[in-house]
Order: structure tokens, then sequence, then C-alpha cells
């Protein structure tokens, strides 16, 4: 609804606030010298600088850099441990004008040579005891400051003006890539300012102050550790190299330091606070939380920790935006429910849309997507991908505004925050079904004794996918299986429970999940055998060895357990009706186990039984019960029910694809460009009256044939689902051509399927798109058709059915035939060895060409 469009889109993305303009990061800071240039700035170690000394350091090696070329959009590499030389080279290069490129030491040599490359760095600052680890690439040059540092002195202190601004670029930052190669997202200084003002006016912090810089600098959480107090007179505490995993260490330097602020990634923060005992750290008043989902558990427990004014914030923010976009401060009591991402930071956008970028309503789940000041400009030297990732942002009035699409799953809250549920692209697919590893994590955090989860995928010895659970924490395997299964299907709950003492971490303080250990025998299921009792019971026994290939099947065995799937369920289905025994795959699913699946088997003649439509009109709300042919749960129903324009009234049937479907959605999903199943035709009309009668009869069909208003569902759902609309109004869209002989051709071209593509999530799969051809006054019909809907043989009868409704014999038309019944048909009816071996017949006689 309108109202309810405006609250998420409009309302809560209010963030309208007043921050400099005109100022870069550097320049906050030089404000701030010159206010109190005396005051302590930066120690590390046994060291330490004043303002007015770190800004005279920075501006004599920035005038420096200026000599070797420095400026507006020179990227500078910096490879450094973390020292006092680490920030003034950070804010030599940003006065300089260029923007820094950090490589961090501890990576791989054959990474930081794609890195420099990639960046086309000309320059990279290290120090002499580094010089070695920077690769040696052609036509860049290396600078170790402390080797310099005579020569830099004699650089004049004086801050350097003009070059650059707020919209120059200020850092590249590399992340991971989906190729495996690292690709480097760049920001300018707009989005940081907005984004370390919004921060001050949150948290306030001052002179009393003291941050500790931990995070590595090729993380952006570095970024405000490393400028935000420097802008606002607090005193900045460098860690030492690799202090930020030691927790012993952190508390010395948290309480020998006065340390007030500081950052974790929730799971080291959980390491921490199992470390360190209650009542220490009593300086701490500001907490950070980003990077990670941050357990409830983990809120209680850092409370009841930290027991002084502390208060625990959770940020989110991807790199592809100036650090982070959105927060929330973490009640004591946060462990009723979910910690939520929360709200947008000044100046910030974030919408929960659907995959045509409509937003979706109030905890409904979607993608999202980040919009204002501090969206990062893209990728550097990616085109494409930052094409792809960052596209225009349809909510603003702003010319050339853009959203950055996350990947992220997430919801609105009635309150206006924002539930992160995990990532779009994290989703494993394990014995035929697509499952979210983040829903099996939620529901194990919600178990109590469960301090920190997760849960992978592992391939056992057979070559077998299994869901693994490695969970800290005092509780037992059978309880928490138990647990999940009161929650969850049975093919989300895992096959091993691994209890660890700790998560490993990796250097960057993240999960390490290749340091994962593979499960033992006794962290899986045990089931001690029993023989099959009765008839059924026995045959089903030898059905599940021959088609599992396992050895000895007991009567309290489980499908899934023993390496079954969903398409193995079809096989097993087609297998019993061979000897007589019949069942609904449903039972399969509910009843895995086989003495308890013998029961619901029955006895029935040959034919497939082929269950009526049990969604009856008007149904203000659909079960899963009502789904005879398919399996979704109530959330994957509400979520297809969703994208239906009016809702459940105008579902008829849910079920699931045949198996030709399946391929043609296949290679609908794998084309790039265009789509190969759409199928065209052009038909002239010699008036417009003409033509609306066709429309009004082919509408008429429509109505008609269930499948003709039929959509398809895929999105976040365990497999693909057609969805028959009992209202499905064909799209007419009228266009306009040059008068002459080519009319129909530019019709055509306008909509051609090779760079053309229709929405398969709304039926009808048809469309129609309208010509006037203004030198004859004939009418041109566009007919664009989906082969999931609709083939040759289709378009006949629909041709048929249209003449019959212009000659006024819709009367004599036969009883349209249901879909749904060839869909039972072919997929409970025919095996997959009959489907196999018909295909094989029929192409036997053709010649694979051969790869060139």
């Amino acid at each position: 609804g309108e109202a309810e469009r405006a609250l998420v889109a409009e309302e809560w993305n209010r963030t309208e606030a007043e921050v400099p303009a005109d100022r870069c990061i550097h320049e906050l800071f030089e404000s701030q010298t010159a206010r109190t240039p005396d005051a302590a700035a930066v120690s590390f170690e046994e060291e330490s600088l004043t303002y007015a000394e770190l800004n005279a350091r920075a501006n004599r090696l920035a005038h420096h850099l200026r000599g070797h070329g420095v400026g507006p959009e020179v990227r500078v590499g910096v490879l450094m441990e973390r020292s006092l030389e680490m920030v003034v080279s950070l804010l030599a290069i940003l006065k300089a004008g260029g923007a820094y490129v950090p490589l961090d030491p501890g990576l791989p040599t054959e990474r930081l040579a794609y890195m420099l490359d990639d960046s086309g760095v000309p320059l990279v600052l290290t120090q002499a005891a580094l010089r070695e680890s920077v690769p040696a690439r052609e036509g860049v040059a290396v600078l170790a400051v402390d080797d310099a540092a005579e020569e830099i002195a004699a650089e004049s202190a004086e801050n350097l003006a003009g070059g650059v601004g707020p919209d120059s670029l200020a850092y590249v930052i590399y992340t991971s890539g989906s190729t495996g190669r690292p690709k480097g997202v760049m920001n300018a200084h707009r989005g940081v300012v907005n984004r370390l003002v919004w921060m001050q006016a949150q948290f306030g912090i001052g002179a009393d102050d003291v941050v500790l810089q931990k995070t590595p600098f090729g993380f952006d959480v570095s970024v405000w550790e490393f400028f935000w107090p420097l802008q606002q007179g607090a005193g900045l505490v460098m860690a030492r190299p690799d202090g930020h995993r030691d927790p012993a260490y952190l508390r010395d330097v948290i309480e020998r330091e006065g340390v007030t602020t500081l950052h974790f990634v929730p799971s080291m923060l959980q390491t921490f606070v199992e470390a360190v005992e209650a009542g220490c750290c009593a300086s701490l008043r500001n907490v950070v939380c980003s990077g990670e989902a941050l357990p409830p558990a983990l809120v209680d427990r850092f409370y009841d920790r930290f027991t002084g004014p502390v208060v625990l914030t959770n940020l989110y923010g991807p790199t592809e935006a100036a650090v982070d976009v959105s927060f929330w401060t973490c009640p004591r009591d946060e462990s009723a429910g979910v910690v939520p991402i929360g709200r947008p930071v000044w100046n910030t956008a974030l919408y929960v849309l659907d995959a045509s970028l409509k937003p979706v309503p109030v905890g409904v789940p979607g993608e999202l997507y980040i919009g204002g000041v501090q969206v990062a400009r893209g990728y550097l030297g990616r085109a494409a991908m930052t094409a792809e990732r960052f596209v225009p942002d349809p909510f603003s009035a702003e010319g050339g505004a853009r959203l950055y699409r996350t990947g992220d799953r997430a919801r609105w809250r009635a309150d206006g925050a924002i539930e992160y549920l995990g990532r779009l692209d994290f989703q494993v697919k394990v014995r035929g079904f697509r499952i979210e590893l983040g829903e099996i994590e939620a529901a194990l955090r919600q178990a109590p004794g469960v301090r920190d989860c997760t849960v992978v995928v592992r391939d056992d010895e057979s070559g077998d996918r299994r869901l693994v659970a490695y969970v800290v924490g005092a509780v037992e395997a059978d309880a928490l299986r138990d647990r999940l299964r009161q929650s969850l299907p049975e093919y989300m709950v895992p096959a091993a429970f691994v209890s660890l003492d700790a998560l490993p971490l990796t250097a960057n303080g993240k999960l390490d999940r290749k340091a994962l250990p593979a499960p033992e025998g006794d962290a899986y299921a045990r089931r001690s055998y029993e023989s099959p009792l009765g008839e059924v019971e026995v045959a089903l026994a030898e059905i599940w060895s021959e088609l599992l290939g396992v050895e000895q099947v007991g009567r309290r065995d489980n499908f899934f357990e023993l390496g079954g799937h969903s398409l193995l369920a079809i096989r097993l289905i087609e297998r019993m009706r061979r000897v007589g025994l019949y069942m609904e795959v449903r039972a399969l699913f509910t009843t895995p186990v086989l003495a308890e699946l013998a029961l619901a088997v029955g006895r029935a003649s040959s034919e497939v039984a082929v269950p009526a439509n049990a969604i009856p009109e008007g149904a203000g709300s659909i079960t899963p019960e009502m789904l005879p042919l398919v399996e979704l749960s109530q959330a994957e129903i509400d979520r297809i029910v969703a994208g239906v324009p009016g809702g459940a009234a105008n579902v008829q049937d849910i079920y699931p694809l045949a198996p030709l479907q399946e391929g043609i959605l296949f290679h609908h999903l794998m084309s790039q460009e265009g789509d190969p199943y759409l199928l065209s035709m052009v038909t002239e009309f010699d008036t417009r009256a003409r033509l609306d009668q066709y429309l009004a009869a082919l509408q008429a069909v429509i109505d008609r044939h269930d499948v003709l208003r039929t959509a398809v569902a895929w999105e976040g759902l365990r497999e693909p689902v057609q969805v028959v609309w009992r209202h499905a109004p064909l799209p007419v869209l009228e266009v306009e051509v040059d008068a002459g002989p080519g009319a129909a051709q530019q019709l055509w071209e306008r909509h051609d399927p090779r760079h053309y593509r229709i929405d398969l999530g709304q039926a009808p799969l048809l469309q129609a798109c309208i010509a006037e051809d203004r030198a004859s006054g004939r009418w041109l019909l566009l007919m664009l058709r989906h082969h999931l809907t609709n083939d040759h043989e289709s378009l006949e009868v629909l041709q048929e059915e249209v003449s019959a409704h212009l000659l006024g014999r819709e009367s004599e038309l036969p009883a349209p035939l249901p879909f749904r019944d060839y869909v039972a048909r072919a997929r409970l009816g025919v095996s997959q060895e009959e489907h196999e071996r018909f295909f094989r017949g029929m192409l036997g006689d053709i010649d694979e060409p051969t790869a060139p």
C-alpha cells in the first residue's frame, strides 16, 4: 500500500543532516590541530606525538610526496606495520591530494603483486625493515620513510593548499572477489566525512577519550579508528602489530592507556569477553561491533562482564559504502530476539527491495540496498562489475544518484529497524535442497547454552554433502538436534555437531572456516541397527538399499541421513510404484524414518493419483496443507504470495515445474542477455477495432487456461514453483514506429529476444506490443510468448480458441485440461530413467559437434 511504501522508502529514510560539504578528512584534522596543538594526538608503545607534531610530520611528508608527483586521484600504496609512521603516511597522502591503498605486509607476495598491478600505484610507502616485502614491479617506486627521514625533515611543515576536494578519491581498499581475485573499492572524502561527523554526533568523544586503533588498515573499520579521534581532540593509541589477536594484551592496553572506545568483530568480542575477568576495563564507554552478525547472547554476556556505563553498539556497512551505514544501540535485554543492524546514519538511505527494485512490506525479506552520500564510486578498473552492483537510484531526485546492492538479505521491523538475515549468495544445496546457513545458525543461537556457532557443508568420504554445526557452549548434541527439529525441516538439521572451546579466527578476527576440524564419527547421529519388520518395511529397505547404495538399511534409518535427496525421492516413488506401493512425496519429507514411512504407504491401482486443487476461491491465506504436489514452508508460501497482485485471493494453485520446464528456467537464468526461450510473432490488422477484438478474445482464452495464467517463482525457495493466478490481465504496450514498409521489422527489433526479456514472476508469460503503421493505417501486434508456458502445440490451441471467440463459438470449446495433471504425471508417473531412455532414443542418430 502507498502508506507503507511511504513509510519504508521515505519516512524511515529521513536522515538529512548538516555536514561540512566542502571539507576533506585531513582538513578536519588540521582544524583540530589549530584548536589543541599541544594535546596528545597519537601514541605507539613508548612513542607519542602531539597534534602539532603529527601535523608537521605529515605536512613534510606530503610536500615530499608532491615532489614525487602525488596529487588528486593519484593512488599511493602503503605497506607498513602498525606504527606512528603509518598514521603520518596516511595523513600525508591525503594532504598531498592522493588516495592511499593499504597493503598488509602479512599478505602473500602474489596477492600483493596483483594489488600493485591492479591499483596502478606509482609509489609505495614502506618501512626499511619491510622494503624487501614490496614486490618489484616496473614503474612502481618504493620509499622507505624512515630511511628518507632526513630528506623529508627538510620539507616545509606548513599545511598544503588546493588541489583536492570533497569528491576526490580518499582510499582504495581491496575486498575478496567472487572470481578469486580481490577488487579495489573506491571511496571519496565526502562520504567518509559524513560518516565521521555522524559518529561524533552519536558518541560525542572529546579530549578525555582514548580510541584504540587495532583493526588492520586493509579493512575499512580502520578508517574511523584513525581519523575520528584526530578530528575531535581525543587520543589515538596504536595497538602493537598482531596485538588485536591477543585478549590479554588488549585488556592490558585498555587499562594502561584508559581506552574509552574500541571496535570488535563479534567473534573476537566473544573471545575477549570469555578471556577477561568481570570488573576489568572500567574505562570503556563505547564498544562498537560490526563485520558479522552480533549474537543476542553475546550482548547479555558483554553487559554482565562490563558493568560500568559502557554501551555496546552494533554497526553495519560494506566496504562499498564509506564504512558503516546503519547503527543499533544494544539494550541490556537484547537476548529477547535478533540484534538488528538498526537504522540509517545521516544522509543515508536503506531500502529492502524485491527483484524489480520495488520496496517490500515490513517483515518481508528482500535484498538490502544502500543509497545516499556514503555510496562508493565503485570498483577500480571494473566498469561492468560496478554497473552490476551500483545501480541507478529510482528513489532519488538527484541526477546520477545510485544504489549499492549489497547482496544481503534483510527485512524491516515494525519499529523501523532493519534485521540482517544473511547473504543472498551464501546459500548451499544439500540433498537437493537450497539452504541458507544463516537460518540454521540463528536457530542454534537461540538454544540455551550456545555461546557461539557456525554451520558449514562438508563432503564426507562417500562424497555426500552434509551439514555440520560447530558449537561453542556446554550443550548436548542430541538436545540441539531435537530442538532444531522443532523449528526446522529435517533437511536443515545438521548431520553432525562438533563442540569447540572457541571458533577459530583469521588474522583479522573473523571466522576461519578452513580451520574448522573435520567431525569425528561420534559427531554424527548414531542409529543402532534394527531389522525391518513386515512386508512393507522389508520392501522399502530393499528399495532404499538399491537406490542409495547402502548395504544394510534398518527400520530406524533416515532416508536423508543415508544420502537421499529430493531427486532420489522422485525415483523412490517410481520404484515403489513398480511393486505396488503408493504414497505422496510429502509423506517422505514428513516421515523420513523407514518404520514411520511404512505406516504412511498404501496400496492402490497402477494409475498415478493426481490430487485435486486444494486452494478454495477467495482463500484469505494459503497453508502448506493446501499444496499436495509441492513441499513449501509457510514462510516460502508467504514470500510467493507477496509477489502476486491481490495476494492469496488471486492464487489458484502452486505446484512444481515439470522436468522440461526446469531446463528452460535453468537456461533463462544462465542467459546474460536476452532469453533463448522467448518466442515472438508479428500479426497485422486492418483496423484498431479488429486488433482490440483479437486482444479481448485472447484475454478470454487466458482466463480459460491455468497454464496461461501461470508465473514462476524461485527467489528464496528450495525449488522453483509455478504459481497459477486467478486473474492475469494481458499486458499491452503501445509503441511508436516509423511509417513505411519496415514498420513490422522495427517493432520486432525493439523486442528482439536476443536482447529483450520479460518478467517470469508476473503472469501471464505473454506480452502484447502494438503499434500503428501510419503510412498504411494498419495496426501491428507483436506477441511475445515464453516457452515455459507456451509452445507450438499450445499456440495452435490458442489460435483456434481465439478464432472460436471471435466467431461466437466459445460455447463449443471443450473443457480445459488442468496443467497440474501433466506436472503430476511428469514428476510421479514416469521415472527419470524412462525420461532419459525416451530422449536418448529420439536423439540417438544425432552427432554431437566437437568442441573447437
